[in-house]
């Protein structure tokens, strides 16, 4: 039984009085490959539901592959009768959506805080981590920042086409830094602003990147990692949405182009005591040093994570600002952890290793795991690269081999859970494989 809560009844009601049109209310989570699922509920169910009716959706719906199959892992999908598992409605995210053709709303949905949450759920995994660091009195400050591409919403024989300007018909096909062509795309650009505002998402600068029809914005800082994961995860559905409606296709999609610079996910985390104290700069930086060497020990064992699949390999070692090793630097963006510079209440550590199309929950959720390994064990970096141009610890560049360097980790399986590396390097595995399952016209040139 879903345990009543006043804010949100009060959520509810005053989401229905301010918006009397709404009829229909998405209720939405994140699986596993980053994608959302849920249930339409109409707006008076809602209500019942905020009041403390229960709400229940299939535990295995978390564990959909990249194409919403499921896969046999362990005892679940297949062996376990497809249970239900309880979810809970998260206060502050019922918001109106702009880009429905009908008037429509949307919320967030989670097992974590419920009785029986789901080990494998990535919120629920970056909640543990969160609240584990909590009890020990770290609170980290966490800033993400997405790139993605725009596509002409049609394809042409399956490839993507680069979009087009609205008022010249040109293909953005002459990519630069330059300020003209986020006026070029500023009526789709400014709408995903607003509507990722609408979600309740600190969004703000908007930059044009260096790939045809590739562009990044910031989101605000927040003290709640849990929040800032929502942020990322609901501005890339409303960005979607937002492109279709003016007839684009938005994506998230790590490399679309070998040819230009792949999309990243980059999360910027400072950590604070309770009196608001900056952790890492204590101590001559010594915290700084002690987080970057436990992020750069794990990143190897992390990577079916932070490149959540086939498509995101080929991201790294690529033209510009990727690396092809485990490194760090200050103000260096070839670093895999750059440290911004800034005084010594806003240090942080910015993690740039991420695919933008990676599950922003377990990003935070690695992230977070490796600086407190790297606290816990008082650890010491390998030299940034602006003292050795060369320094760098391999790391997997195939999904099969990650997941082997993932899957039986000590320290991985602490961190994250172990039932829930068993479940999510299973997902990776099979995802892949099925990938690999069909013929390509390349390789019928090659062999046939």
């Amino acid at each position: 039984m879903t345990t009543s809560h006043p804010d949100l009844l009060s959520e509810v009601r005053a989401f229905r009085a301010g918006h009397p049109e709404v009829r229909y209310v998405d209720l939405i989570s994140l699986d596993i490959p980053g994608h959302f699922y849920g249930k339409r509920y109409p707006v008076e169910m809602l209500e019942k539901v905020a009041a403390g009716a229960p709400l229940k959706l299939p535990q295995n719906c978390v564990l959909l592959g990249a194409q919403g199959g499921l896969h046999p892992i362990g005892d679940y999908c297949f062996h376990d009768g497809d249970p239900d598992a309880p979810r809970r409605l998260i206060p502050g995210t019922l918001k109106p959506v702009r880009w429905e053709a009908q008037p429509l709303g949307q919320m967030l949905i989670s097992s974590d805080g419920t009785e029986s949450p789901i080990e494998f759920e990535p919120r629920e995994v970056l909640a543990r981590v969160l609240k584990r660091l909590e009890e020990r009195g770290i609170h980290p400050v966490v800033a993400f920042e997405l790139e993605f591409y725009l596509f002409d919403r049609v394809l042409q024989d399956g490839l993507p086409r680069f979009p087009r300007d609205p008022l010249s018909g040109d293909p953005d096909d002459q990519p630069n830094m330059h300020i003209e062509r986020l006026s070029r795309f500023s009526g789709v650009l400014h709408e995903m602003v607003e509507a990722a505002r609408e979600q309740g998402v600190d969004a703000n600068v908007i930059t044009a990147e260096l790939g045809p029809g590739q562009f990044e914005i910031n989101f605000g800082h927040s003290a709640d990692g849990l929040q800032a994961a929502d942020w990322a995860a609901l501005f890339c559905r409303s960005t979607r949405g937002v492109a279709l409606k003016h007839g684009y296709r938005a994506s998230f999609m790590s490399k679309p182009y070998l040819n230009a610079p792949g999309s990243g996910m980059h999360v910027h985390v400072s950590l604070y005591d309770r009196d608001g104290n900056n952790l890492l700069a204590a101590d001559g930086q010594r915290p700084l040093r002690h987080a970057v060497a436990g992020c750069l020990e794990l990143l190897p064992h992390c990577m079916p994570i932070f490149a959540a699949n086939h498509n995101a390999f080929r991201r790294y070692g690529a033209m510009v600002n990727a690396a092809s090793r485990a490194s760090w630097g200050f103000e260096d963006r070839d670093a895999c952890l750059r440290i911004p510079e800034s005084d010594a209440r806003n240090l942080r550590i910015e993690h740039r290793l991420a695919g933008a199309d990676a599950n922003p929950y377990l990003v935070l959720a690695a992230i977070l795991s490796g600086i407190e390994h790297g606290l816990d064990k008082r650890l010491e970096p390998i030299a940034p690269l602006n003292q050795d141009r060369s320094s760098g610890i391999d790391f997997p560049k195939d999904m099969l081999g990650a997941v082997a360097a993932m899957e039986h980790h000590p320290v991985v399986r602490d961190k994250l859970g172990s039932e829930f590396v068993f479940v999510y390097c299973e997902n990776k595995r099979h995802d892949h494989l099925d990938f690999m399952s069909e013929i390509s016209a390349r390789e019928y040139r090659w062999f046939l």
